[in-house]
């Protein structure tokens, strides 16, 4: 079992989120935090929180869609902290639209949803994420650092309609435990760096939270225990990965039992 006690994690989307409560969590039991975001602003704010739970917090701003970026990140990692134990690349965004929409009178195609913006939600949702995790694991494996890479997948990743750019990008998510932790085993280093997914259902950011009271009424009456799912229990799934060496290769969904209508 790894103790989270002087460990380094390296979190994109730090500034709010899930990857804000990682932060928190990780300072509160004596873990070491690289924070990283591209709101430089917001980054600096959340910094300034959470030096009151400990110093031992790093921020650093990155584009995770930037290859220097990436790089950048995971040596200020190992200048500042030297090491890196925990890698949760939880930058990510949403860019909901139907592929092909129709009017309501004629039924004929209206609007498409532009390229733009399913290869923005691609590039930072995925191609980010593949960035961040390369970089980082490198110095992980160059420096022999023991510890965990931990992506977020969604309930989104089974399909939502108005969802493809998100749905696709989360899907893909899914697979990287999988096919990371072949690779790992391949190079016999599966016993030390270590690869799953933690699937989020409806989780109360603050994203979350400002939408229409009645769009949120209508998502908890899919959700058995009646509620969103709060960050910090997502958080301690993350922990408790870290923690447990035995979790390897799979996708750990955290959706208090969310049922997706027949429409998705």
């Amino acid at each position: 079992m790894l103790s989270i006690s002087d460990s380094v994690a390296v979190i994109t989307g730090g500034s709010g989120g899930i990857g804000k409560a990682l932060a928190e969590y990780w300072l509160s039991k004596g873990g070491k935090v690289i924070n990283a975001d591209v709101a430089e602003e917001a980054l600096r704010a959340t910094e300034q929180e959470l030096k009151k739970i400990s110093t031992n917090i790093a921020s650093i701003v990155c584009d995770v869609t930037s290859e220097v970026d990436n790089a950048r990140l995971a040596s200020f990692a190992m200048e500042r902290f030297g090491a890196i134990n925990l890698i949760a690349p939880f930058a990510g965004i949403t860019a909901d639209g139907l592929v092909i929409k129709t009017d309501r009178d004629t039924g004929k195609v209206s609007g498409k949803m532009a390229l733009d913006k399913f290869q923005k939600v691609i590039d930072i949702n995925l191609t980010g994420v593949f960035l961040t995790i390369r970089e980082c694991v490198e110095q992980m494996i160059n420096n022999d650092c023991r510890g965990l890479v931990c992506v977020v997948s969604s309930t989104g990743s089974l399909g939502t309609a108005g969802q493809l750019n998100y749905s696709s990008s989360k899907a893909a998510m899914s697979v990287f435990p999988k096919v990371l932790t072949a690779e790992f085993f391949r190079r016999n280093i599966a016993d030390k760096v270590r690869c799953m997914a933690v699937a989020p259902g409806y989780v109360a950011t603050p994203m979350v939270k400002n939408m229409d009271e009645r769009m949120i009424a209508k998502i908890v009456e899919q959700v058995p225990i009646g509620r969103l799912i709060e960050p910090e229990e997502i958080v301690s799934i993350v922990a408790e990965l870290y923690r447990n060496e035995a979790m390897a290769g799979e996708t750990v969904f955290v959706h208090g039992g969310l049922r997706l209508g027949s429409k998705g």
